[in-house]
């Protein structure tokens, strides 16, 4: 707050119960700004920049831009946002309806960081996939799921990988503490497992 000067303590308060509350959720400066707007706090979208820039540059979220996996561009509109320790959300917004599948996709997240890949925000047609991880110019691709144990959850979170044309890895990564399995080359992997690789 002392570096960017930032005067209004309540309003970057609001901005990050805002922010901590819909990670992995796409985001944009406009957005963030009709959100507040609309609950009563009247904010521009200039100063959502400012605070973005500031959460970002202090390492408090990390931000992840959007991929055309076909088109090999990144898109200029859509980011996510993750944050550094999901402590912080804990301890801000407490426990109570957090959803676990985003907190997961959220670990996944700053693990991949952690083996240093560049991870981007995955579009392939209209379909997203969670993340696309490139490493030496290696792609790798990610879709995260708290459980796939029912046949059309697993088959909505297959569909964005298997459109996918190229043969670099795919993985899904679940909570389902169950035998490794593989789908047309996607492999699913507990997510535990996968962290201690």
């Amino acid at each position: 707050m002392a570096r960017k000067n930032i005067s209004d303590v309540f309003m970057l308060e609001s901005v990050i119960r805002f922010l901590f509350d819909n990670i992995g959720n796409l985001s944009s400066t406009k957005k963030i700004a009709d959100s507040m707007t609309s609950a009563g706090r009247k904010i521009s979208v200039h100063t959502v920049e400012t605070y973005l820039t500031t959460l970002t540059d202090s390492f408090i979220l990390y931000r992840a831009g959007r991929y055309d996996v076909k088109g090999k561009q990144h898109l200029k509109t859509g980011d996510k946002y993750y944050l550094a320790d999901l402590g912080l959300r804990y301890y801000l917004l407490g426990s109570k309806g957090a959803d676990q599948g985003r907190m997961l996709e959220n670990v996944v997240f700053l693990e991949l960081r952690r083996r240093e890949y560049e991870v981007c925000i995955g579009k392939v047609g209209a379909a997203e996939v969670d993340f696309v991880a490139v490493k030496n110019g290696n792609p790798e691709y990610y879709q995260v799921a708290l459980t796939v144990r029912d046949k059309p959850t697993l088959e909505r979170e297959l569909a964005p990988l298997d459109k996918i044309s190229d043969h670099n890895p795919k993985y899904l990564i679940t909570l389902d503490d169950d035998p490794p399995a593989s789908y047309n080359g996607i492999r699913q992997v507990y997510a535990l497992d996968w962290l201690l690789d």
